[in-house]
């Protein structure tokens, strides 16, 4: 019986010889560092990246589709849906968060102000507390 792979543990195992993810993955790292970082997580389909809670992933579809219109995806969550065609799919996971699913067919065009924009918001946001607020239970209130 043979062992599973064992999970990666950085980007760069990760992602391999894949060139756009890896790409995809330094951008946003350096991007992320220069607003003054955060923790990142490498898991055995993608890096998630946290500040209090997770607010942007990196991950390679084609661990999912035969054939995949990309070669990363750039996961990212906020508290409201953009109106956006770059959004290939926005999900409300719950009633303070949507989360958005950008295709990165060239990480170094698709990274743009735009896109790094929102990254931001999602940086930003991922260090509050409104979920908290959101939920009497936390402050000891009955919900």
């Amino acid at each position: 019986m043979s062992r599973p792979d064992p999970a990666p543990r950085t980007a760069e195992e990760l992602f391999g010889a894949d060139a756009a993810g890896l790409a995809a993955y330094r951008i946003v790292h350096d991007t992320i560092a220069g607003w003054g970082g955060c923790e990142e997580r490498v898991g055995r389909s993608q890096v998630g990246f946290r500040r209090g809670r997770g607010f942007a992933w990196l991950w390679s579809p084609r661990q999912y589709l035969k054939h995949p219109a990309t070669d990363v995806v750039l996961t990212f969550a906020l508290d409201h849906e953009l109106a956006s065609p770059r959004v290939k799919q926005a999900v409300r996971t719950s009633p303070l968060h949507v989360v958005h699913h950008v295709e990165l067919r060239d990480p170094a065009a698709d990274l743009d102000p735009e896109l790094l924009g929102w990254l931001r918001e999602a940086y930003d946001r991922a260090d509050t507390r409104d979920d908290q607020r959101a939920d009497p239970r936390v402050h000891g209130q009955p919900g």
